[in-house]
């Protein structure tokens, strides 16, 4: 029965670990906008990690796919359930400090694949803790499947294997895309909310001071605030989120005016997007202008989105010779859009047609 034990928690957590592995290495730029989350000032505030936080996520997904493949091949056993131990332990606190102090709202365990609430997570590791720890105090039951050439083989196969796929989507799109923004999908149908969805529901708590001590009240304790009480704050809980539509803040805003609605309903469009122009490649942004070119003289409205200021647009305009408006839409939206930075994107009364990383300029259609 202990081996029983054992051979199936071996299974579970190797297998595990390599699909939530591959899904992250699907799409490591996104894992490092998770990654940058945790570093910034409302969660654990080390921003001079966020730098890091591409390379840290290509790290994590590499390792974790790597060890799920050494553990269903038994390759060096002990070392491998170590680092799996450490690893889920690091994980199981990253998810309670979300859960429990409510800061990031999704780990960005399964990518956009899936999506857990950050008390989902937790008990997910809790669980993949408690068959790590079956694994580690029954090591010696956990043996190699294959001699010791073909594990070599095997597990130094792995980490090449991986390490290709991280450099090429690098360079590339994400060979799946499972985001709201992916080929074929409608953005206004992705906006829509559907009649008698639920709607969210909020508990609102004010916060008086009521002589020199903070008294919370509610909604309904408001009359009875006592005189001379001033007010410190408010705080709001979401006690339900409601029904959130896939795609909720896509806008293309131009001097306080929103074009979104006219836009979308534009027969042929193409859209430069480029989260950060500070960041924007610069063999990527040269090639712009004249696929801008291209793309007028065969019908289509061109323009791009950027969270970029005025200032840095105009310059950036100057710098390549760009010859598009700049329209204003959310840093997170575009970097959901897509990933590289730039990268063109063709519409058709706002569907999505298709998305083209700067390095593929080539394979556009128009």
């Amino acid at each position: 029965m202990k081996n029983i034990i054992t051979q199936f928690s071996r299974i579970f957590v190797g297998c595990l670990f390599i699909i939530s592995g591959l899904i992250k290495l699907n799409d490591p730029v996104g894992f490092s906008y998770k990654l940058a989350e945790y570093f910034s000032p409302p969660v654990f505030n080390v921003p001079f990690l966020e730098p890091l936080a591409l390379s840290m996520a290509i790290f994590l997904v590499i390792i974790e796919v790597v060890l799920g493949v050494m553990l269903l091949i038994g390759y060096k056993a002990k070392a491998t359930i170590w680092s799996l131990l450490v690893l889920i332990v690091l994980f199981t606190f990253l998810t309670f400090y979300s859960a429990y102090f409510d800061v990031v709202k999704d780990c960005g365990c399964f990518g956009d694949v899936l999506h857990l609430t950050p008390w989902e997570s937790f008990t997910k590791d809790i669980v993949l803790l408690f068959f790590i720890l079956i694994l580690f105090i029954n090591k010696h039951l956990v043996k190699p499947l294959f001699n010791k050439n073909v594990q070599n083989i095997l597990a130094y196969s792995s980490v090449v294997v991986c390490s290709f796929i991280a450099v090429w989507i690098l360079n590339h799109n994400p060979i799946i895309d499972f985001r709201a923004y992916k080929v074929g999908n409608n953005i206004e149908k992705g906006m829509e909310i559907p009649e008698n969805a639920p709607q969210a529901v909020v508990e609102m708590k004010f916060i008086y001071n009521v002589n020199g001590e903070n008294k919370e009240f509610t909604e309904d304790d408001l009359m009875n605030i006592p005189e001379g009480a001033t007010f410190v704050d408010r705080k709001d809980k979401v006690i339900s989120e409601g029904y959130v539509p896939s795609i909720f803040d896509f806008t293309m805003v131009k001097d306080d005016a929103d074009y979104t609605d006219q836009f979308l309903k534009e027969p042929k469009l193409v859209l430069f997007v480029a989260y950060d122009l500070n960041l924007s490649s610069p063999a990527g942004m040269k090639k712009l202008e004249q696929i801008n070119k291209d793309a007028q003289a065969k019908g289509y409205k061109v323009i791009a989105l950027t969270a970029s200021g005025e200032t840095l647009i105009e310059q950036t305009k100057k710098q390549y010779g760009l010859n598009v408006d700049f329209y204003f839409c959310d840093p997170i939206t575009l970097k959901t859009i897509e990933r590289a930075n730039p990268a063109i994107v063709v519409l058709y009364n706002g569907t999505i047609m298709q998305k083209v990383h700067y390095n593929d300029t080539d394979d556009l259609k128009l």
